[in-house]
């Protein structure tokens, strides 16, 4: 069967990021990255627990002291793209609020701090390419946590990605979080039951 010319035009119609972002929420999640709509994978069991010890290691420490807020699988929409890290740390100035001062749904601009956790069959090129993006934006830190690898990737704005693999290895984090003291092997001790 031949396409007609109007079908051929709507396949190739990409959506802007207004009319993505208009779409109904999926799970998991879908990004808008370059003019196409990619379904983040399902998380499975290690990027899950990490993700949830994570997330009330950093609150609190940030939340108490109102330093920062950590928030899990967050759309954060900036720079042409909406992407859902899976930690998006936000200094507690820069949280979006709405007009009755309350939290606000829509946060259009970069996470001060993106820690991604790389699931199976997920693209490392991907997941780098988003830090990086979130970075040309005003992050000032991105993890990339390989759970199979035992490693963390850090990236910052205009340096060297360092790599963490060694078990004492302090693992850096940005200034507003200093007294987070957590190692390689912290991190990866998560995942014993």
């Amino acid at each position: 069967m031949e396409a007609t010319p109007s079908l051929v035009q709507a396949l190739s119609k990409t959506l802007t990021l207004e009319e993505f972002l208009k779409q109904p929420e999926t799970k998991p999640a879908s990004e808008y990255i370059d003019g196409k709509i990619i379904r983040k994978p399902m998380p499975q069991g290690k990027h899950s627990r990490i993700q949830g010890e994570f997330l009330p290691t950093i609150n609190g420490l940030a939340k108490p002291q109102k330093i920062a807020c950590a928030f899990p699988e967050l759309r954060c929409t900036f720079g042409g793209r909406s992407t859902v890290p899976d930690i998006s740390v936000f200094v507690w100035a820069r949280i979006p609020r709405d007009e009755t001062e309350e939290i606000a749904n829509a946060f259009l601009l970069a996470p001060d701090w993106t820690i991604e956790i790389l699931s199976p069959d997920q693209s490392h090129t991907k997941v780098t390419k988003n830090i990086l993006h979130c970075l040309k934006y005003g992050t000032q830190m991105g993890w990339l946590i390989d759970p199979a690898e035992k490693t963390v990737f850090v990236y910052r704005s205009k340096q060297e990605v360092e790599v963490f693999d060694e078990p004492d290895d302090l693992l850096p984090v940005p200034s507003f979080i200093h007294e987070l003291n957590l190692t390689v092997k912290d991190l990866f001790a998560w995942l014993l039951l």
